[in-house]
């Protein structure tokens, strides 16, 4: 079920990365994709070393997804 839940932060946290750091390639619907990925990414890494997951509506969930979806789309930009 935590995918499902990535899945929906990413949706989230892309439009919010977006809107924090905006990008003329692929517009808003590519910073969601990235966003999405970003979650997933954000989600392993914060239950790999912090210990917090992506695990519902809270606000440490949405924290992780934008942070994830902020580090994804640096790295995607880098290319």
């Amino acid at each position: 079920m935590s995918i499902i839940y990535w899945i929906i932060f990413g949706l989230i946290a892309g439009g919010i990365a977006n809107y924090l750091s905006p990008s003329s390639h692929g517009g808003i619907v590519g910073s969601i994709v990235l966003g999405i990925i970003g979650a997933v990414v954000g989600g392993f890494l914060g239950q790999m070393f912090f210990g917090v997951d992506v695990t519902g509506f809270n606000i440490s969930s949405i924290i992780v997804a934008v942070i994830g979806a902020l580090i994804v789309l640096y790295v995607a930009r880098l290319f």
